[in-house]
């Protein structure tokens, strides 16, 4: 079997012990005013150590010393008690290996430290619950769920969205939903009377033969054609070559 260890939770360096009067009632409330404050019967160290459920308020003096041990079973409970009167002074129930027990006063000269006294213990506490919560989950059986159809049950499946008209729509039945299919797909909009659709425009085959961007210059036949000069003398259309189909210019 595997050795446990110890955890410390809290580590305190400097915490007051007093010795109080005993308790003429159970149910009478403890005050810290009936101590004498002003001059603790011990000053040391307060460590607070947990061994897996096990909890214990260990004081020691300066040199490291184990001065009483108290061990807590809840909080709070009969082992750690807040007092009446302030936050910063508690109830402790001392215990020594012979099994006998005392009461005394502990106290912390910082507000600070006594929350952290407070919230540790109770850190604890909470802890054990919450794994017992888990181990008990752990063991308890799973519910099951059946999802099988029962005799007599179906299962029906609406294909395509439906839009229900009004009661004042003369119609008063479903109409399918604009726009979509019945596989569930969109469909393209519907095209407007208003506005009738142009046909595409085509555009004319080229008049230029070939592939000569110049286009043809000759515009005139080779004989025939002639231009009359400023001085009225006519000037031939063919060229002195005699090449042909040259405008002269």
């Amino acid at each position: 079997m595997a050795e446990e260890y110890e955890s410390i939770q809290l580590v305190k360096q400097e915490a007051f012990i007093y010795q109080i009067p005993p308790r003429v009632s159970t149910t009478r409330a403890v005050r810290a005013a009936d101590w004498n404050l002003a001059a603790p019967d011990f000053k040391g160290r307060l460590k607070i150590v947990s061994k897996k459920n096990e909890c214990f308020i260990k004081l020691e003096d300066r040199s490291g010393e184990l001065f009483a041990v108290c061990p807590v079973d809840s909080f709070p409970g009969l082992a750690v008690e807040p007092v009446s009167d302030s936050s910063r002074y508690f109830v402790l129930r001392l215990k020594d290996p012979s099994g006998r027990h005392a009461f005394v006063g502990l106290g912390f000269q910082d507000r600070g430290d006594a929350f952290d006294f407070n919230v540790s213990l109770m850190e604890h506490f909470k802890g054990i619950k919450r794994d017992e919560k888990i181990a008990k989950e752990e063991t308890e059986p799973k519910p099951t769920v059946d999802y099988s159809l029962k005799q007599g049950e179906k299962i029906s499946v609406n294909i395509g969205a439906k839009l229900k008209l009004g009661a004042d729509d003369p119609g008063a039945k479903d109409k399918p939903l604009i726009g979509l299919s019945a596989a569930g797909g969109l469909l393209p909009p519907p095209v407007s009377s208003s506005r009738p659709v142009k046909p595409p425009t085509v555009p004319a085959p080229s008049t230029t033969s070939g592939s000569d961007d110049w286009g043809d210059f000759f515009s005139a036949s080779a004989t025939g054609n002639s231009s009359t000069s400023s001085s009225g003398n006519t000037t031939s259309g063919t060229n002195s070559s005699g090449g042909g189909g040259w405008v002269q210019f």
